[in-house]
């Protein structure tokens, strides 16, 4: 699957609070799981021209033929993502926790699309967080990556025992989405995994570790955060590609979105001014609005030189 071109000099790689309006939108979502989904669902849709139930999808998953079943979990995982449907059909929950332990040793294509179909139910059945957890320890890795992201939606801190455990994968993909996964569940150990990730070889680990952190307020990942509004820097360490057209350009958005949740931190942090620049000439519109909405956000933070003593 489609990635960011990070350089990555020790490491394999592999192939997935003060804004609250903005928590949505944080992250760098890693692109195992979002290109996967933007370079199927139009090769998908030609094979597919009709609207389908989930209980007819899961059918096909279930007992379809070579081609059509893991498609059919494609759809089922786009379809979890609509509130509607879950309450149209309060059964398929669990029917789909039981898919997927019944996928175990079968196409991985099935069992990464079925997890992130479970990592969208609200709410999930009580064992989806156990069973995503006994499967953190598939041979497939892109499949552990679906399952990690599955197991961060959910939100359940039940997972970040054995999520911490697995940043120390040489899978550089894996480690991206355990950074990801931390940022939205509760500090039960996972802060300190982040901080340690701002040290990683891979920029975009990095970067996605500066980001949670910031959601939770915590100011440590300035240093990090100044190089993500950096478009000289950020340029090098990225690379355009079919799903991802301007790669650059999304990571100074996901890092201004960060400076603008810690507030005074950032303005203590001497991040101020290369929001203004950002502001006033960057090449992107899209960047100079993010940029402005930032300096709004900051109005009112008390100014200062002080880098938290942490940093």
């Amino acid at each position: 699957m489609q990635k960011l071109g990070e350089r990555e000099p020790a490491r394999p790689l592999s192939p997935v609070a003060a804004a609250p309006s903005l928590a949505v939108q944080f992250f760098l979502i890693p692109l195992t799981v979002v290109a996967v989904v933007v370079a199927i669902y139009g090769g998908f849709r030609m094979m597919v021209a009709d609207e389908r139930s989930p209980e007819e999808y899961l059918n096909d998953v279930r007992m379809g033929g070579r081609d059509r079943r893991w498609p059919a979990a494609y759809e089922l995982s786009r379809l979890m993502g609509d509130p509607d449907v879950q309450a149209r059909f309060p059964d398929l929950a669990p029917a789909l926790v039981q898919a997927f332990v019944d996928s175990d040793d079968d196409d991985p294509r099935i069992r990464r699309y079925l997890a992130l179909a479970i990592g969208r139910l609200d709410p999930a059945p009580s064992e989806a967080v156990a069973t995503l957890t006994d499967a953190l320890d598939d041979p497939d890795s892109e499949t552990v990556i679906s399952v990690i992201w599955a197991l961060g939606a959910l939100g359940d801190g039940a997972a970040v025992g054995r999520l911490v455990e697995l940043y120390q994968s040489a899978d550089a993909g894996v480690r991206k989405m355990v950074v990801y996964a931390l940022g939205g569940l509760p500090d039960d150990g996972t802060h300190t995994t982040l901080r340690a990730a701002l040290d990683d070889p891979v920029p975009d680990v990095q970067w996605n570790a500066a980001v949670a952190l910031a959601r939770h307020g915590d100011d440590r990942g300035l240093t990090v955060l100044r190089r993500m509004l950096d478009r000289e820097y950020v340029s090098r360490q990225v690379t355009a590609s079919a799903t991802l057209q301007d790669p650059t350009t999304d990571v100074i958005i996901s890092g201004l979105r960060a400076v603008a949740a810690l507030g005074a931190a950032s303005v203590a942090g001497d991040l101020r001014s290369p929001v203004e620049a950002l502001a006033g000439a960057d090449e992107s519109m899209k960047v100079r609005q993010e940029a402005m909405q930032t300096l709004e956000a900051l109005e009112g933070a008390p100014s200062g030189r002080n880098v938290a003593e942490r940093q």
